[in-house]
């Protein structure tokens, strides 16, 4: 298994596989960016399969794939058979606006992708305009059902919580999401880019009192995902409601997962600059044995903590660079 220098297991990657999204959401692409990555430097399948083969061999379980909006990649269906594939990788999930989701979740759901994330931070067709840069209501829940049709379970319903844009709505989601058997999960924004910072942050302790008592959630052991959530239950068990605090309540002692970037940028914290960079040894004719000993050797850069609380303005790249 891969350790790091603090004894965390890292047995998660979140795998981009573009930069590029439909949408233009106020706290994650800044307006007007043009500076995205070139796809000539964008890792081929070919070299994401070899990579996440190493990634296995050393332990790695869990695979997400992410954007970014990942269903903007060409053929990105055949990518998830190819990695569905791998020995030892037990649960692929993917994380989509559920833009393209109408499109492709009968054959993501064939090619043995597991579950999906669904961004989806309002049901007002108005506010989700104002948040998106594009009026999406219609594509978005007719991809959320085709997800649903096609039989994906659990399916997670990210809503990023922000104070004076879409707090008000937080009860709603949920009874949106319990009327369907989604997992409801609560994001804290986070200051990553000019974007993040930005948005108006929601301490989610105060939300998680008001639905607690509303619902009458209970606590629940089972897990979902290996994600950071906390989860609360209804007592009948339907549905799940998770809080993502990496601002209030912040999880960096128990977690688990590096981000790789559609350049092959290893990320090892969101909220700290350590990285390490995967083309070039891809490409430059690297052993198997050299992979490894490249992913072992970066996982020792990964620090113990993030720095968004004393040092809000440190990470300047914003999350579609980062990967999801």
């Amino acid at each position: 298994m891969l350790r790091d220098r603090f004894g965390r297991t890292i047995e998660y990657l979140r795998l981009s596989v573009t930069d590029r999204c439909d949408l233009r959401c106020t706290y994650c692409i800044p307006t007007g960016f043009k500076g995205f990555e070139e796809p000539e430097h964008w890792l081929r399948f070919d070299e994401i399969e070899r990579l996440v083969r190493a990634f296995a061999r050393l332990g790695t379980r869990r695979v997400r794939l992410t954007g970014g909006e990942p269903l903007l990649r060409r053929n990105v269906t055949t990518l998830a058979g190819r990695l569905a594939a791998i020995d030892g990788i037990a649960d692929l999930s993917m994380s989509t606006n559920a833009t393209q989701l109408g499109r492709h979740a009968e054959a993501l759901r064939r090619a043995g992708l597991g579950r999906i994330n669904v961004s989806l931070d309002t049901l007002d067709r108005a506010c989700m305009q104002s948040i998106t840069g594009r009026d999406s209501y219609q594509q978005i829940m007719a991809g959320i059902m085709a997800g649903k049709e096609a039989g994906f379970d659990p399916i997670k319903i990210n809503m990023v919580a922000m104070r004076g844009v879409n707090d008000g709505e937080i009860e709603r989601m949920a009874e949106f999401c319990i009327e369907n058997a989604f997992v409801l999960r609560l994001i804290e924004v986070m200051p990553m880019g000019e974007t993040g910072r930005n948005t108006a942050y929601l301490d989610l302790r105060e939300v998680q009192a008001r639905l607690t008592k509303r619902f009458d959630l209970v606590p629940q052991a089972l897990e979902l995902g290996g994600g950071p959530a906390r989860y609360l239950a209804t007592r009948d068990g339907r549905s799940s409601i998770g809080f993502i605090t990496p601002m209030s309540q912040h999880f960096c002692a128990t977690c688990n997962r590096v981000r790789l970037s559609v350049d092959g940028t290893l990320y090892l914290c969101l909220g700290q600059e350590e990285k390490f960079e995967f083309r070039p040894l891809l490409r430059g004719g690297a052993s198997d044995a050299e992979l490894e000993a490249a992913i072992r050797a970066a996982i020792e850069l990964k620090p113990q903590q993030h720095d968004f609380t004393a040092r809000p303005e440190k990470i300047v790249r914003f999350m579609a660079q980062t990967g999801g």
